[in-house]
C-alpha cells in the first residue's frame, strides 16, 4: 500500500474478516497518517436516540435520529459529524476549532458548542458513541491482508436512512466482482 492519505474514504469489511466489531461494516475515515487512522463506523445505529443523550443536537440530527455505534475505542466519548453548508462563515463565526473538513462539506463537529449559536451554519449531523481505531501500521497490514476494501465516499453514505443496507449498497455501486461480494450470505454454510 502507497503512502495515500485515506481521509474521507471508506473501508468496507470484507465478509472473512473475522473481528466481530466489523462483521459487514462500512467506516468513514476521519483521520490517517503516520501514527495510525481514527474513523467511524457508519452503519451501527445504537437503541438510544440523539434527544435522550444531547437534547440540544436532537433537531439536526437525520433520521434515524439515534445515536450511532462508532467503534469499539471509547465507548464514552462521542465524534458528531456535520453538513456545514459554509464552512468559511461557521469558522468566522465560532472559531477554526468548532468544524474540522473530513470530505467536501462534511466534517466533525466540536459538541462542546453552544448548538444555538450556530443558526443556520449547520445542516444536519449524525453522532457517533467510540470510535474505530488503528496504531502506525496497523491499519495498512490490514488492508494488505484483503481485510479491508478502500472505496470513495459520497455524502450520503454517513447520513443514510437505511444504515443496515449501506454495506451492500456501497459494494454494489462499485460494479464487478464488488458488487458480487455485496450478496454474499451472512453466514456461507447455509447457503
Amino acid at each position: 500500500m502507497s503512502e495515500t492519505n485515506l481521509v474521507g474514504k471508506l473501508l468496507v469489511a470484507n465478509p472473512r474478516l473475522v473481528d466481530p466489531n466489523f462483521d459487514r461494516t462500512v467506516v468513514l475515515l476521519l483521520a490517517h497518517g503516520e501514527q495510525g487512522a481514527l474513523g467511524v463506523v457508519v452503519n451501527r445505529p445504537s437503541d438510544t436516540e440523539v434527544a435522550a443523550v444531547l437534547p440540544q443536537w436532537a433537531g439536526r440530527a437525520v433520521q434515524p435520529p439515534w445515536m450511532f455505534l462508532g467503534g469499539p475505542v471509547g465507548r464514552d466519548s462521542a465524534i458528531c459529524l456535520a453538513r456545514v453548508p459554509a464552512p468559511a462563515a461557521l469558522q468566522a463565526m465560532a472559531g477554526d476549532d468548532v468544524w474540522q473538513a473530513v470530505v467536501g462539506d462534511l466534517g466533525t463537529l466540536d459538541l462542546d458548542t453552544d448548538a444555538d449559536r450556530l443558526d443556520d451554519t449547520v445542516g444536519e449531523l449524525r453522532i457517533f458513541v467510540g470510535y474505530a481505531g488503528w496504531s502506525g501500521g496497523q491499519l495498512e497490514s490490514e488492508l494488505l491482508a484483503g481485510g479491508w476494501w478502500v472505496i470513495d465516499s459520497v455524502p450520503e453514505d454517513a447520513f443514510t436512512p437505511e444504515p443496515s443496507e449501506l454495506w451492500s449498497r456501497v459494494l454494489l455501486r462499485q460494479g464487478g466482482e464488488l458488487a458480487l461480494v455485496a450478496r454474499y450470505p451472512p453466514d456461507p454454510s447455509l447457503n
